[in-house]
């Protein structure tokens, strides 16, 4: 069998799918691919499903020998990728050559680069995906980070040759661009925030801070007024201070939920969060919008924009029109 060898994990560089969906009620949030439409264009790209397994890599990228070649592909940021002294285009498949080396370095963009190879990357599934879930230990390579001297097995290629290079137009890409301005539609307590906390959430700007990880993306700017929270019974009350806060049963929140924190700071949820949550949630990120959390690094700043959940399905129609095209 065709392989992979680890000389150089990087930061942090995973074995993702597509995700498991379904067992968020079990505990298990879905994981899978920061940036899945990267994920699925570098899948097509080297003629594997969409949903076959790469590798992500999140701020450095590792080094990689392929003892016996590959097809391969790039996507996502550009990380300054070199095959032995070759410099390789991101967005575009290449043939590796048996025993050539694939050196990335830091990132010259966002925060995350996919490896795609043909045949995927054959490791053994964990409620039907091979995604690996940091947070639990479950799934991918022993449900952790590569490691210097793992190795990687490649399963069987079905794709075209070595010599069938395909690519992705500029045009096409600037399509699916990650966005700073992400849009939301209103989250189940939206209505428990003030005129105020909303022309705040709306007009502010806000930057990532370096504690966002794959569990969730911590923010920080203008804090969101609280004062008008409410009980989930609808009732108001003042603490001994007088303050008045919000108190609600934890609840399932979904991938791109924006809680609002003690302090008034927002957190959006993302592929490893929890699967319960006690906090507010002021809005969700729309699914057409959940690629570009993927790539948004520490101190990129972003805002939000307001859409009704018609416009948000209309977007998604739209985008996977866009991939059904590519």
């Amino acid at each position: 069998m065709n392989q992979i060898q680890v000389a150089a994990p990087g930061l942090l560089t995973t074995v993702q799918d597509l995700g498991r969906e379904g067992f968020g009620p079990l505990g298990v949030s879905p994981s899978g691919a920061a940036d899945p439409i990267a994920l699925r264009i570098g899948n097509r790209l080297v003629g594997n499903p969409e949903a076959s397994a790469g590798l992500e890599m999140t701020l450095l990228g590792g080094t990689f020998v392929f003892p016996e070649g590959a097809v391969a592909a790039l996507t996502g940021s550009d990380f300054g990728a070199m095959l032995d002294a070759v410099a390789v285009h991101a967005w575009a498949s290449f043939g590796v050559k048996p025993g050539q080396t694939l050196r990335l370095g830091p990132t010259r963009s966002g925060a995350r680069c996919y490896l795609s190879v043909q045949g995927g990357i054959d490791v053994e599934r964990f409620l039907g995906s091979a995604s690996t879930h940091l947070l639990s230990g479950l799934g991918g390579l022993d449900g952790r980070a590569l490691r210097k001297g793992d190795v990687l097995n490649i399963g069987n290629a079905r794709g075209p040759s070595a010599t069938a290079t395909r690519k992705i137009s500029t045009k096409t890409l600037e399509l699916f661009a990650p966005r700073k301005i992400l849009r939301v539609t209103p989250g189940p307590q939206s209505d428990w925030f003030s005129g105020a906390a909303q022309r705040t959430f709306y007009g502010a700007t806000y930057r990532v801070t370096e504690e966002a990880n794959r569990m969730g993306l911590r923010l920080e700017g203008p804090a969101i007024p609280e004062g008008a929270h409410r009980h989930a019974s609808g009732e108001e009350r003042g603490d001994a201070s007088g303050e008045e806060r919000g108190q609600m049963i934890s609840e399932g929140v979904s991938l791109g939920a924006v809680q609002v924190a003690a302090g008034g700071q927002p957190i959006i949820l993302f592929v490893e969060q929890q699967t319960t949550g006690g906090y507010a949630k002021i809005a969700n990120v729309i699914s057409a919008d959940l690629s570009s959390l993927g790539q948004l690094r520490p101190r990129d700043e972003i805002r939000f924009e307001h859409v009704d959940f018609a416009t948000a399905r209309s977007l998604l129609f739209g985008q996977e029109r866009l991939l059904g095209s590519v």
